[in-house]
């Protein structure tokens, strides 16, 4: 069931992959089209003037690169769902205990989030922004060792150790697409001001994070409770569990500003790439800090 799983990994790595060229490949063809079109709306592409001609325009090829990139986002998606859960039937509890399976189960996360992102509010564009961080986490993951270990003292409740850490990957592979409409928005905004986008754009984050901050703060209420029970305290001020805290605030900061405060655009972009970084912060961060979570 383990080389089931590492299998597994390796190929919804290499399907992440192949969904980014297709994006990629899908955009400059749209990119070729929307010139073709240019050309011939001041008369350099038409027929009479010796030029292509508008039927020459890729349109429909560019829409099945991008219905095919659709596809592989859910076959990779799947794959990744089959790595974490032969991952959990190998090891005999949720697959979050360590540094690798975290990362690979915050790469489904993301996978899965921007799979669903992209089918409700059809937005291709937001998958090339969220889908190379869950490359480099697959790929971070690939260099961990992926051997199973056995469960650390504090580990030991498979209910909780499921429950607080799925709460987390769920929430922040919402808050990846939150992050990579709020990159997109900056980037449309610098280039073209074009409003409608960006409301779009706006929109999608926003959705993205009325769905995150709830499982965040699951994340938080089950890690206090798992704590005491472990460590005999709620709250013992751990560099992950500081910038968990930040981390969530940050995100209701953004949700009170939006609401009660009306922010739109670049503000409330910005605010949300400052919570992302806090989310890698909070992944990251005890590689380096130690404390109670040093062992994941």
């Amino acid at each position: 069931m383990l080389e089931l799983a590492r299998f597994a990994v390796v190929a919804g790595l290499l399907l992440v992959l192949a969904q980014l060229a297709l994006l990629v490949l899908s955009v400059a063809q749209h990119k070729t089209v929307s010139t073709v079109r240019d050309r011939v709306a001041v008369g350099v592409g038409h027929p009479g003037l010796g030029g292509p001609g508008p039927d020459v325009a890729s349109a429909p090829e560019a829409r099945g690169v991008a219905g095919a990139a659709d596809l592989v986002g859910w076959v990779a998606a799947g794959v990744l769902t089959i790595a974490v859960v032969t991952r959990g039937m190998a090891v005999g509890h949720g697959p979050f205990s360590n540094q690798y399976e975290f990362a690979v189960s915050f790469s489904w996360g993301m996978v899965v989030a921007t799979a669903i992102a992209r089918r409700r509010f059809a937005m291709p564009m937001v998958s090339l922004a969220t889908l190379p961080v869950a490359l480099a986490m697959l790929l971070y993951a690939m260099t961990l060792d992926a051997g199973p270990r056995p469960l650390v003292p504090a580990l030991e409740n498979t209910w909780l150790l499921t429950v607080h850490v799925l709460a987390a990957v769920l929430a922040y592979g919402a808050a990846a697409v939150s992050c990579g409409a709020a990159v997109l928005l900056l980037i449309g905004l610098r280039r073209r001001g074009d409003s409608a986008q960006a409301a779009r754009l706006d929109e999608i984050a926003y959705r993205s994070v009325v769905v995150a901050y709830p499982l965040l703060t699951v994340m938080l209420v089950l890690g206090a409770v798992w704590a005491d029970i472990a460590w005999g305290t709620y709250w013992s001020w751990d560099p992950k569990e500081t910038s968990a805290l930040m981390t969530w605030l940050l995100y209701g900061g953004y949700l009170h500003a939006r609401v009660v405060k009306g922010w739109r655009g670049q503000r409330a972009a910005l605010l949300l790439l400052v919570a992302f970084a806090s989310v890698l912060f909070t992944f990251f961060g005890n590689l380096f800090l130690g404390g109670l979570h040093s062992y994941a």
